[in-house]
């Protein structure tokens, strides 16, 4: 068994990725900051991976290996699960899909060890594909800013110019985040969700702390074309963000109106993509609802405020977004 106590813990969550898990897990084994506990969870696989899980159940890193007998319906009650069960002051939520550089641990924990009141760091990502073969393209979106190497950023700010566009921790296993600011959270909405929870999750911790941003691709996420394409096919995904979109916005009351409207109008130009044609009215009627606008107007807002961005003051999502100068 590890240590009572340790910096840092390692939660890995797990459904049905029998076919990952080695990898993942020899990732973090193979990490060169060493002082962690190992927890690993699965969420009633049906597939092998309890069997395979139960063979580090003994390793010296390893402090619990639980097996849920029916499914909990959600990652994110898996992530506070894994939360409650930690003795680290940092958690890493390393899904069981992923992988990472072998520094990835270390560069974290030394950034954080830097500064004072930090709620999360997060690194880049590299994309590989379901045959761990690393994919091209620039899913960062940094424009650059790789040059700088790390910046630290006031919670709120980055809360309210970046996560307020969209989720720009591409996934979790990217950031390293403390527990006693999670546990603040471990009754709020986002466990509830299974598709923007993450994101919520974000959010509310950058609003407790101060959040690094490391300009490396230190993370492997493995991106599964197929459910990204799901969840936006069936609507599941959209019916979510409405809601992510306005708590946001309850605690960010000085957002103002035209950035809202462009915020909202950004996100009803992807729903004009859907092709069915049954999920695209619904959406369509959802976004009514929530918003109490006219989708179709806040389309024609949001042409007209591209066609003036030559203008150095309209306001676009790039310029909004906070950048280390």
């Amino acid at each position: 068994m590890p240590n009572s106590t340790c910096k840092v813990s390692i939660i890995v969550p797990n459904y049905n990725y029998e076919r990952y898990l080695k990898e993942r897990i020899n990732s973090i084994l193979n990490q060169t900051y060493t002082d962690y506990e190992l927890i690993l969870l699965d969420d009633a696989s049906t597939d092998n991976s309890a069997e395979l899980l139960a063979k580090y159940k003994n390793h010296p890193k390893v402090s619990h290996v639980i097996i849920n007998k029916e499914n909990s319906g959600s990652p994110f009650k898996q992530w506070m699960k894994g939360i409650l069960l930690a003795k680290g002051e940092w958690i890493w939520i390393a899904e069981a899909d992923d992988s990472s550089k072998p520094n990835f641990l270390e560069t974290c924990i030394e950034q954080i060890e830097k500064e004072e009141n930090i709620s999360f760091v997060y690194t880049g990502s590299n994309f590989m594909d379901q045959n761990s073969q690393i994919l091209g393209g620039d899913f960062n979106k940094w424009n650059g800013r790789d040059k700088i190497k790390v910046a630290t950023f006031p919670g709120k700010n980055l809360a309210e110019h970046n996560l307020y566009w969209r989720n720009t921790i591409i996934n979790a296993s990217a950031a390293v985040f403390s527990k006693n600011n999670a546990l603040i959270l471990q009754n709020e909405d986002f466990l509830e969700m299974k598709n923007c929870g993450d994101w919520l999750f974000w959010f509310r911790m950058a609003l407790l702390g101060k959040v690094i941003e490391i300009y490396q691709n230190l993370n492997i996420y493995r991106h599964h074309q197929s459910q990204t394409k799901k969840g936006l096919a069936t609507g599941r995904l959209w019916e979510e963000l409405f809601p992510t979109i306005l708590y946001m916005e309850k605690y960010l009351p000085t957002i103002s109106k035209y950035k809202r409207k462009l915020c909202h109008a950004s996100i009803y130009r992807q729903i004009r993509k859907t092709k069915n044609r049954e999920i695209k009215r619904k959406l369509q009627a959802a976004y009514k609802k929530a918003f109490k606008s006219n989708p179709t107007l806040d389309y024609y807002f949001l042409k007209l405020n591209l066609h003036l961005s030559f203008i150095p003051w309209i306001l676009t999502e790039d310029r909004d977004r906070l950048r280390k100068k």
